[in-house]
């Protein structure tokens, strides 16, 4: 079974920083573009940050920019997304996915193109002092 499990999420003072891992079984993460994703109750969710299967390539929400740094441990598996400078508008669950088609260079963050399953089940992360 191809899943999709997301850890560190948490609660955080502004300012501070947390680092999510997204770790897949069943199937070699390396293959696939990942993205992260993030939604609020009641609202759309909306792209974080993407890697390419390669990690020769990467997007950012202009919100996140120069805060968040996704990247690739193929030793482990996984990929992960360094938040520093965290915000109270940060505050969201949290969802990695992968992009459907195996070894895509580049990666987007348009979840509504449906290009990305499986997704995982979330983290939550909270900016509040």
């Amino acid at each position: 079974q191809l899943q999709l499990v997301e850890s560190g999420g948490g609660l955080v003072q502004p300012g501070g920083s947390l680092r999510l891992s997204c770790t897949a079984s069943g199937f070699a993460l390396d293959s696939y573009a990942v993205g992260w994703f993030r939604q609020a109750p009641g609202k759309e969710r909306e792209g974080v940050s993407c890697i390419g299967y390669n990690g020769s390539h990467s997007k950012y929400a202009v919100s996140v920019k120069g805060r968040f740094t996704i990247s690739r441990d193929y030793a482990k598996n996984t990929v992960d997304l360094q938040m520093n400078s965290l915000k109270p508008e940060d505050t969201d669950v949290y969802y990695c996915a992968v992009d459907r088609h195996p070894y895509q260079s580049f990666c987007t963050l348009d979840v509504t193109k449906g290009q990305y399953d499986p997704w995982g089940q979330g983290t939550q992360v909270t900016v509040s002092s």
